[in-house]
């Protein structure tokens, strides 16, 4: 009875010890392997084989981290307060430099993001931030792979997510806008004006070339009036057809008429 419980604790050690002894690797993953605490290499995917109690193997997954950068407060070139948020992508690319060369690159890539997007972002103004977030993009993904890559981390892409301003800022924006976009309407009226100007200016020296071209353009606008079924027709008349008559009937309000009507009272 005693060799049974013999027999059964020697298997049950020999089950542990093979256990201890039989890593399994997936496709996205990398082991690295210590013997006796120095670096015997990079292994996987699949089975792998360790010496109990004397390899030890650290897993390392290589696949695409999503790390959601914490908001940061931050202060524009033109001293805006804004509240800035960020996502980063990154991954392994080097499974051994990520476990001898930091101790915990999540963490390390969190904070070295955290401080590059402060420093990036308060070099730039808020136009900037509002209209070149690709630029800046660009420039966070740039410095933080550069600063990365000795741990063995690919960073791939950085994207500003949020911009938060104070509220009496918006409404600052907003009268801005306002302003300029009253100041391009009233631009583009008084260039509408201009253009328009030098169409009826060419249109008078076409019709003034010919005299019956003003009759026909006054009968159009007549019948123009009519379409309308106004009560009240409008006829343009001609300023000289009105000094004719003025003459005529000894209406004349010039210097001329004033002088001629003194002559006649003396004689």
């Amino acid at each position: 009875m005693n060799l049974v419980y013999v027999v059964v604790a020697v298997a049950a050690v020999a089950t542990m010890i093979l256990a201890s002894a039989i890593r399994i690797l997936r496709e996205y993953e990398r082991g690295v392997v210590f013997r006796l605490g120095r670096l015997l290499g990079e292994k996987g995917p699949g089975l792998i084989l360790l010496i109990p109690v004397i390899d030890k193997m650290v897993r390392v997954d290589l696949r695409t981290i999503t790390l959601n950068i914490p908001p940061q407060e931050v202060i524009t070139r033109d001293n805006v307060p804004a509240r800035v948020n960020a996502v980063a992508y990154f991954r392994i690319i080097k499974s051994i430099d990520s476990v001898v060369n930091v101790e915990n690159y999540l963490q390390a890539t969190s904070q070295i993001s955290q401080t590059t997007l402060r420093s990036v972002l308060g070099k730039a103004d808020l136009d900037t931030l509002l209209a070149e977030r690709e630029r800046l993009n660009e420039d966070l993904q740039q410095i933080i792979d550069e600063q990365t890559e000795p741990w063995g981390v690919k960073v791939s892409v950085v994207e500003i997510k949020d911009v938060e301003i104070p509220a009496d800022m918006q409404r600052a924006m907003a009268r801005q806008a306002e302003a300029e976009r009253n100041r391009r309407a009233r631009v583009i009226n008084a260039e509408g004006e201009f253009q328009a100007s030098e169409r009826i200016f060419d249109a008078a020296q076409v019709i003034s070339k010919n005299p019956a071209g003003l009759q026909l353009r006054y009968l159009q606008t007549l019948a123009d009036l009519g379409v309308n079924q106004n009560t009240t027709v409008v006829f343009p008349v001609p300023i000289e057809m009105m000094t004719a008559f003025g003459k005529h009937f000894g209406v004349d309000d010039g210097q001329d008429g004033r002088a001629a009507r003194q002559a006649d009272a003396g004689g």
